[in-house]
């Protein structure tokens, strides 16, 4: 079983939990390649929390682009991230929103590999 922690360094605790449980069934060699493939994907939640703060001052909803809610995006464009109220909670909540990207995209990876049957 392949450890995460050695290909993906930065991952928090979650996250690691997760990649753990999509790694596991991986060889070392396997793993490494779903790694390398998520991390050319995954978001740091430092990012998130920076586009969410330019879009409370500027841009609203650039951080929602970024993450793939292009229509939670244009919501927040058109509205002015909801009168800043949905910016703001954002912001509290950048971590979540990095998080479920990056589920996202470790599950997207899995099933490229997988119907590339390297898995």
């Amino acid at each position: 079983m392949a450890n995460v922690l050695q290909f993906i360094p930065d991952a928090d605790g979650e996250e690691i939990a997760y990649l753990n449980m999509i790694v596991s069934p991986m060889n070392d060699a396997q793993a490494q390649q779903f790694s390398m493939m998520y991390r050319s994907r995954r978001k740091e939640p430092q990012m998130i929390l920076i586009l969410a703060i330019i879009g409370f001052l500027g841009i609203a909803g650039i951080h929602r682009f970024v993450t793939g809610n292009i229509g939670l995006g244009l919501l927040y464009f058109l509205t002015g991230g909801l009168c800043g109220i949905g910016t703001i909670i954002d912001i509290v909540n950048y971590r979540k929103l990095a998080s479920d990207y990056n589920q996202g995209q470790a599950y997207e990876v899995a099933n490229i590999m997988r119907s590339m049957g390297q898995l």
